[in-house]
C-alpha cells in the first residue's frame, strides 16, 4: 500500500523581507518537496546562539513519497534560491532563510547528512512554540514525549511573540465543491497510487476498488473465455455494493469522495471480454445499476502509453497480470476514450502522464492538482 511520509519543517528567516520570504518557501516547498498540509502562524523571536536581527519562524507539516536524504538536499536548494550564502564557520549567522528538517515519521536518523529528531529541538522554544501549533499526535522517538510535553519543559527562556499568518497553497484547490471525483485509468497507470496521496493530503474520504479480492481474477487470466463472465459480473456486483454505500453518505464528509473507479469501467472490461450474447445480457443488468449509481462531479482519466503501462505492471509484480499482452491494454484505452465521449465534456478530464512520475516528482503531482482545479474553473 502507498503510504507518505509526514516530515516536519522549522523555517526562519531575520534578513530582508522576512514574511514574503517565508511564503516563497513554503511554496517552493509545496511544489518541489512535499505537500503542505499544515502551517503554523509566524512568530517572532529573538536570533539564538548569537546576536543579531529578530527572526520570524514557523513550521510546516509536509506528506512526501521522498526520503529524508532527497528532503534535506531540496530544502537546501530552496534555501539557496532565496539568497542564503552559507558560511565555513561553525558560528550562528543573520540569513535569508533557514529550514531544518525537524523529523521524519517517528523515525530516529544519525548519518553524515542528517540528523532527526533534530539533537536541539527540546531546547528551541522558537522550534517548539510553531510545532505545537500544528496540532500533531507526534512522540519523540527517543525522550518518549509529546511537542506540548516538550514545550512545557523546555528551559529556553525565550520570547515567542504572534505576528502573523501565512497563505496555505491547498487554499487555491476547491476540490470539495465537486463531492464526488472518479479517478479512472488503465492497468497499471498509477490511480490508485494518485487517489491515495490526494486522499491523505486533502482529509477525503477514500474509496477503492477491491479488485485483489476477487477470486475470479487469477482464473480469469489463466483461462478467460471460461472466467470472463463470472469474472465481470462479481466485479459489477461489488462495485455497485461498494458506490452504493460509501456515496450514500456524502453528507458525512467535511471534504470530499475520492474513487479509484467508477461503475461505468464494468461495461469497458465486459465489452472486451464478454461473448456478444453474454456481453447484451450483462449490459441489460449494468443498465440498472448504473442508472442508480452516483454519478462524479469530475470525471478524471489518466492515460499512459502502452509501455510505460507495460512496464509499471511489470514492476508491481502480480504474477496474474505477468502475461497481460500489449492489445489488450490498447483495447481498454479506446474503450474507456470512447466512454468519455458519451459523459457531458465539463465533467470529463483525460491527463496524459506518459511522461510523468507523481510519486517521485512533486512537480508532477502538484501539476495534476493544478489541471484538475483549471479544468473546474473553466466550468
Amino acid at each position: 500500500m502507498f503510504i507518505q511520509n509526514q516530515i516536519i519543517l522549522s523555517l526562519g528567516s531575520n534578513q530582508g523581507d522576512r514574511t514574503s520570504l517565508l511564503q516563497q518557501s513554503i511554496e517552493l516547498i509545496h511544489k518541489s518537496v512535499g505537500t503542505v498540509i499544515r502551517i503554523s502562524p509566524i512568530y517572532e523571536t529573538p536570533s539564538w546562539g548569537f546576536d543579531s536581527d529578530a527572526f520570524y519562524n514557523c513550521a510546516l507539516l509536509i506528506h512526501t513519497s521522498l526520503s529524508a536524504k532527497t528532503v534535506l538536499e531540496n530544502t537546501l536548494k530552496i534555501e539557496e534560491q532565496l539568497g542564503r550564502v552559507r558560511s565555513h564557520s561553525e558560528n550562528y549567522s543573520a540569513r535569508t532563510m533557514d529550514i531544518d528538517v525537524i523529523a521524519f515519521n517517528e523515525e530516529q536518523i544519525v548519518s553524515d547528512f542528517l540528523t532527526v529528531p533534530h539533537r536541539l529541538l527540546h531546547e528551541r522554544r522558537f522550534v517548539l512554540q510553531p510545532i505545537v501549533d500544528l496540532q500533531l499526535e507526534w512522540i519523540h522517538p527517543i525522550f518518549k514525549k509529546s511537542f506540548v510535553e516538550l514545550l512545557r519543559e523546555c528551559s529556553d527562556p525565550s520570547e515567542c511573540k504572534k505576528v502573523g499568518t501565512l497563505k496555505h497553497p491547498l487554499q487555491s484547490y476547491r476540490f470539495q465543491d465537486l463531492n464526488f471525483i472518479a479517478i479512472e485509468g488503465n492497468i497499471g497507470a498509477g490511480k490508485t497510487t494518485l487517489v491515495h496521496k490526494i486522499s491523505e493530503d486533502f482529509n477525503a474520504k477514500l474509496i477503492l476498488e477491491g479488485f485483489a479480492d476477487n477470486p475470479f481474477l487469477p482464473k480469469f487470466y489463466e483461462d478467460a473465455s471460461r472466467y470472463a463472465f463470472p469474472l465481470e459480473m462479481s466485479f459489477l456486483a461489488d462495485r455497485y455494493s461498494q458506490l452504493a454505500d460509501d456515496l450514500a453518505q456524502f453528507d458525512l464528509f467535511k471534504e470530499f469522495i475520492i474513487a479509484d473507479y467508477h461503475i461505468f469501467k464494468s461495461l469497458i472490461f465486459a465489452q472486451i471480454t464478454l461473448e456478444s450474447d453474454e456481453f447484451r445480457l450483462y449490459k441489460q443488468v449494468f443498465e440498472i445499476m448504473y442508472k442508480e449509481t452516483p454519478k462524479p462531479g469530475m470525471y478524471v482519466y489518466l492515460y499512459q502509453n502502452t509501455s510505460r503501462l507495460l512496464e509499471n505492471i511489470k514492476k508491481r509484480g502480480r504474477s496474474y497480470e505477468s502475461e497481460i499482452p500489449a492489445s489488450y491494454l490498447e483495447k481498454v484505452n479506446q474503450g474507456y476514450f470512447n466512454y468519455t465521449k458519451t459523459l457531458p465534456q465539463d465533467k470529463v478530464l483525460i491527463i496524459d502522464i506518459s511522461e510523468m512520475d507523481f510519486v517521485n516528482r512533486q512537480e508532477d503531482y502538484i501539476a495534476i492538482l493544478d489541471i484538475i482545479q483549471q479544468k473546474m474553473n473553466s466550468r
